[in-house]
Parts: structure tokens; sequence; C-alpha cells
């Protein structure tokens, strides 16, 4: 019995990441969801990801755009669903190493990151609360969540604690 439940827990823990995608979703590295605003203002909420991705790379030089995840293309098939994303971005970050990421796919979380974009702050704090849970018995696929207002930004856990706050900085400065 003991051993069903365990093969049980594990397989629902391995759908749960299948189902975030193949870009390997996961907490950050504190444990906790960087949440810079909870409510949101109507800038933020007309802002896609592709938006999100030019404020922030403009303070971050080493994020170059990877790719647009649409409805056909959405690994995690969540693009458009009910309090899911509707629009997601990902990009890489020049300071990781190509050897570090070599068995990832190109839009993994690893490469850099993603943007997600969500109708309101609650759907994005949900989405990276599920990613905290669903990866926290495993920290060697932490990433660091920045949530701000209906934005949800996931960053690889290959930068140092030093390289991802300069993303955090970033997302906070958003409108």
């Amino acid at each position: 019995m003991r051993r069903t439940l365990t093969s049980t827990t594990a397989a629902v823990l391995v759908f749960g990441l299948t189902a975030c995608g193949n870009d390997k979703p996961q907490h950050n590295t504190t444990g906790d969801v960087s949440s810079s605003s909870s409510a949101t203002s109507s800038s933020s909420e007309s802002v896609t990801a592709r938006e999100a991705f030019t404020g922030i790379s403009a303070s971050v030089n080493s994020a170059k755009l990877s790719g647009a995840v649409t409805a056909e293309n959405d690994p995690n098939k969540l693009l458009g669903r009910p309090h899911q994303y509707t629009s997601k971005i990902t990009f890489d970050d020049t300071r990781i190493p190509a050897a570090d990421v070599s068995a990832t796919d190109k839009g993994a979380v690893e490469r850099g990151g993603a943007i997600e974009v969500f109708a309101d702050a609650a759907d994005a704090k949900a989405r990276a609360e599920y990613i905290q849970t669903v990866t926290k018995s495993m920290p060697m696929l932490a990433e660091y969540d920045y949530v701000h207002g209906p934005v949800l930004v996931r960053v690889s856990h290959y930068l140092t604690p030093t390289q991802a706050a300069e993303y955090k900085a970033a997302v906070e400065a958003l409108n």
C-alpha cells in the first residue's frame, strides 16, 4: 500500500511538471513568490508579455527574446485558458553558459526565463505559487519568480542571486 501511494505521488508530481511544459517551472530560490504589487494598475492590465519584455530588457541588457508562445506552440496548453496566461514570451540570458543549458529545449526557463501575463494579479500570483508548490522538494530545479500585477517573470536558476536581482528591479519598474 505504501509503495503504491509513493508511486502515485511521484506520478502526480511528474504530471504536474509536465503540465507546466518543457520549461520546467520551479520555485524561486528563497521559496517565496516575490510580489511587488498585488493589485493591478490600469497600465499593467493591458500589457502584453512582449511589452513587459521590452521594458525589462531595457534594464537587463543580457536578456534576448527567444520566442513568442502561441496557442499552437504552447507546450503547456495554457495560453488563453480560464485563469491562465493571456500572453507569454521566452528569453535567453547571455550570461548563462551554453554548456549549462545544452540539454534544454529552446524556450526553456533555464536558458534565461519567461514572461507570462494574466488577466489579473490574482491569477499571476496563483500560477507562481503553483510552480513553487510543484517543485518545492526539488531545489535543483529552483528558479526566481517575480510577480508585478498581472505579470509573472520567471528567471533561470543558472543566474546568481545578484544577476536575478536585476530582473527583480526591472520587474518592479514596470508600469
